[in-house]
């Protein structure tokens, strides 16, 4: 258990507040339409009036939240400000795009609470407007109003009512938002975001209509309930049942007057949208900053690696940037990890190329061609960050497990190069002793590139007589088709010095490391030691890390598990 609270507990405890925070406003909200305000307009709409206005007030608490975990320049701020004081408030920081999932999906769960209350006080405000019973409370209701429309409760105000849900700014910005949400959450998915992540950039920059329809919607106030003024001499309890004489001579019981509640969304959602403005503003001026490539090496596996250079570009191990190539795309920015070590002249990222994007870059920086090419050919990149991620603090930790995917290697090249520099480093004060390394593969060709690094890494530490210090398993786990006729080739250099595949002397694994044996291993090894934990690879493999990071605490061992998120 105190494992799972020094892993889980903080992450727990925030969802737990974000769902009490969102439980309370649905509670008291749906409590406050029961107010005799809105006595004559429960008359009307029944209890679907706080069944709508209810789930409002959650969409304007959710809608605050939202931009705020991809503003990623407060968040490197916010991380880099309380890492000094917690380390674990820093990894939730970590989890922005998760948060950001979670607050997605309870505006699309608000959302359609909130529309299918409404369809239904639109039919009861529809049916009370066409009754044209005067001896029915609804339509005298409905008929307050009707000479100067100022003090209406019934919003609908003809008897046609086929356009009525187009022509109030409540129902127009209600249809806009509704749309402009649906688009966003289903160009969100996996499938669509992986296959075919313009569809995903582009749609997903129609939160703009969202927000401008979100503050615009109750502008019409649409929602009305009796006045303070009014209740003064029309108590709905006692005049209720004279609707029929409310006005006359002798009645006691004036019409009574109605108003609309105030627009309040854009008060909830004001700061975050500024926030948003500065964080894009940021974003633009370092567009603007100019960029230097200075090498580009394209390596077998068809992975581009691009070495550039940027005035007052500093970086920490582990870190990530935006990069935009204005001659592929003007809009289009897309996320890679550092692979350069802050002690390097220049910053680099590996760039596999697996998508339209890519391949377009892959073009232009002229891989598709045998010639050497001039720089003055090469693309314009446009680069912002870097940003902060769970892999700054792998120092902070004196025994560190990195788990690597196929491409998801690239954040441990910065650090293992980093980790070299520190040691040659004279007088280099280093917290860490030994670092555990594991890279999944699902290809051969995938080994390529890495393993030149790998075999300078095992070279130069042989020497330092350093080989201790990093231990590395590196995993095969699966073949292609086409590659089986290598295994037998394979089978029988195995017992040769370096191994066939990466050229280095640790041999190459076949399948998928027995984690539960690992960590027993690595538990044992380092008794009353907190264990680092950094992942970069897929969420089923997070979850299995996960997982074993909490079972294992023998001999008051603590694994702290990290992964990285884009």
């Amino acid at each position: 258990m105190g494992n799972f609270a020094a892993n889980e507990g903080l992450s727990i405890f925030v969802i737990l507040v974000w769902l009490g925070i969102n439980a309370f406003l649905f509670v008291h909200f749906y409590i406050v339409f029961l107010d005799e305000r809105f006595y004559y307009t429960r008359v009307l709409l029944g209890h679907a009036l706080s069944w709508a206005r209810a789930p409002a007030a959650c969409l304007n608490f959710n809608c605050m939240l939202i931009l705020l975990p991809v503003c990623r320049n407060l968040l490197s701020f916010l991380r880099g400000t309380i890492q000094c004081c917690s380390r674990t408030a820093a990894r939730q920081l970590d989890r922005n795009i998760t948060f950001h999932k979670l607050v997605a999906y309870m505006i699309a769960l608000h959302t359609a609470i909130h529309i299918i209350a409404h369809l239904f006080n639109f039919e009861r405000f529809m049916n009370a407007q066409l009754d044209g019973n005067a001896s029915d409370i609804n339509y005298v209701l409905s008929q307050i109003g009707n000479g100067d429309n100022r003090s209406f409760l019934n919003p609908i105000r003809t008897n046609d009512t086929t356009i009525v849900m187009f022509t109030t700014i409540a129902g127009l910005t209600g249809v806009v938002i509704t749309l402009a949400l649906i688009l966003i959450i289903t160009s969100s998915m996996e499938v669509i975001r992986r296959s075919y992540f313009e569809v995903f950039w582009f749609t997903h920059h129609l939160f703009v209509v969202f927000f401008i329809g979100l503050v615009l919607h109750g502008v019409g106030r649409i929602v009305r309930g009796q006045t303070v003024t009014s209740l003064e001499n029309h108590k709905p309890n006692e005049c209720e049942k004279y609707f029929e004489q409310w006005g006359k001579n002798g009645s006691h019981c004036q019409y009574p007057e109605f108003a609309g509640n105030p627009p309040m969304t854009w008060k909830w959602v004001v700061a975050p949208m500024f926030l948003y403005l500065c964080e894009r503003l940021i974003r633009f001026i370092r567009s603007q900053q100019k960029v230097v490539i200075t090498k580009v090496v394209m390596h077998p596996s068809k992975t581009l690696e691009l070495q550039m250079k940027k005035k007052g570009f500093k970086m920490e191990v582990g870190q990530y940037v935006f990069m935009q190539c204005p001659s592929i795309s003007q809009l289009e920015w897309h996320p890679f990890t550092l692979t350069s070590a802050p002690e390097e002249d220049h910053f680099s990222v590996h760039i596999r190329i697996v998508g339209d994007w890519t391949e377009r870059l892959y073009k232009a920086c002229g891989g598709d061609k045998s010639e050497f090419q001039d720089a003055w050919k090469l693309p314009k990149m446009a680069v912002d960050g870097p940003f902060g991620t769970a892999s700054e603090d792998v120092f902070r930790y004196e025994a560190v497990v990195l788990v690597g995917a196929g491409i998801g290697v690239t954040p441990f090249a910065s650090i293992l190069k980093s980790v070299w520099y520190k040691h040659v480093q004279e007088n280099a004060d280093i917290f860490t002793k030994k670092i555990y390394f594991y890279w999944l593969c699902p290809e051969t060709q995938a080994f390529e590139w890495f393993a030149d690094l790998l075999q300078s890494l095992e070279g130069q530490m042989g020497e330092k007589d350093m080989s201790d210090f990093l231990s590395y398993n590196i995993y095969l786990t699966r073949w292609k088709d086409k590659e089986v006729p290598q295994a037998a080739h394979l089978r029988v250099h195995h017992e040769a010095e370096n191994d066939p595949i990466t050229g280095l002397k640790q041999k190459t694994l076949y399948g998928k490391p027995n984690w539960d044996t690992e960590f027993s291993t690595i538990a044992a090894k380092h008794p009353g030691s907190k264990v680092g934990v950094f992942l970069c690879g897929p969420p089923v493999l997070g979850e299995q890390l996960a997982k074993q990071c909490i079972a294992h605490s023998e001999s008051g061992v603590k694994f702290i598990f990290n992964k990285e998120n884009f």
